[in-house]
């Protein structure tokens, strides 16, 4: 009986080394910013705060996008503005290259884009979105619901993704967190309140650590530091139940916060075309 025993447990720590040894290799991840226009003169800033603390005060902002490659899977967090808005004098805008033309430069390959990840509807988000209308569409099922309704809400445009409202391409409503390679490496975070579905994004480096984006739970460092809340955002104590996670989770995770539209946070990344690992 002893010796019986003794091989059984021979075999299974012999299956435990080969189950050892068989486990995959960690994926490759990294995450590139692009450039997706910025303004070509301070901007007044008052509406971005419904406690008038932002009154008087000006900046120029940014429109960021990143490229996240996971393998050889990519997804293009956001699609900035508009390429017309670049050739139209009174958006009073910066872009001096495209997402597509950004792409080309890094050797990849716009059909090899299998999945667009938009934080919320509004369109310096969702800008050159048509141009991947063959990926997956990742979006916020609130966001969602207001794009589909037969009724739109002001300042709710399906139009830049219209691909997909129409039904002609492949859609996944993000209700909650999602994990979008299912080894959570990359993680869409659910933070209501800038609009009905926003959505943030946790990214997982092994060089640099871990890195959150905004997307628009706050568009600039003044506003994040005081948990500013505009006055068009769709619900106000979503918004700042989204900055209190946001930020715990930045603590405990010791996470870079890259704010999406601060000009500041553009060199917490590596310049373009190099990517942080």
């Amino acid at each position: 009986m002893k010796k019986t025993l003794i091989a059984l447990a021979v075999v299974a720590l012999g299956g435990a080394a080969v189950a050892q040894q068989a486990a995959p290799a960690p994926v490759r991840v990294t995450l590139t910013r692009l450039d997706c226009g910025r303004s070509a003169q301070p901007r007044d800033l008052a509406a971005f705060s419904d406690t008038y603390a932002m009154d008087g005060f000006k900046k120029a902002l940014v429109a960021s996008c990143y490229l996240i490659r996971h393998g050889d899977e990519y997804l293009l967090w956001d699609t900035g503005y508009a390429v017309t808005a670049r050739d139209n004098p009174q958006a009073g805008l910066l872009m001096p290259q495209t997402v597509v033309e950004q792409l080309r430069r890094l050797n990849v390959d716009p059909a090899r884009v299998g999945r667009v990840g938009i934080s919320h509807y509004h369109g310096d988000h969702t800008g050159q979105a048509r141009d991947f209308a063959r990926a997956t569409l990742l979006i916020g099922a609130g966001d969602w619901a207001a794009l589909t309704a037969t009724e739109r809400a002001p300042g709710v445009d399906p139009s830049p993704l219209a691909a997909w409202v129409s039904g002609g391409g492949k859609v996944e409503p993000v209700r909650g967190d999602k994990d979008v390679w299912g080894d959570g490496s990359v993680v869409i975070l659910d933070t209501p309140g800038h609009t009905p579905g926003h959505h943030s994004l946790l990214v997982r480096l092994k060089g640099k650590g871990n890195v959150l984006l905004t997307g628009d739970l706050s568009h600039f460092a003044e506003n994040y530091a005081v948990d500013g809340v505009p006055r068009f955002n769709t619900n106000r104590a979503d918004t700042l139940a989204s900055l209190h996670r946001f930020k715990r989770m930045a603590a405990a995770l010791k996470a870079t916060v890259v704010i999406q539209h601060e000009p500041a946070d553009i060199t917490k990344l590596p310049a373009f075309p190099q990517a942080a690992e």
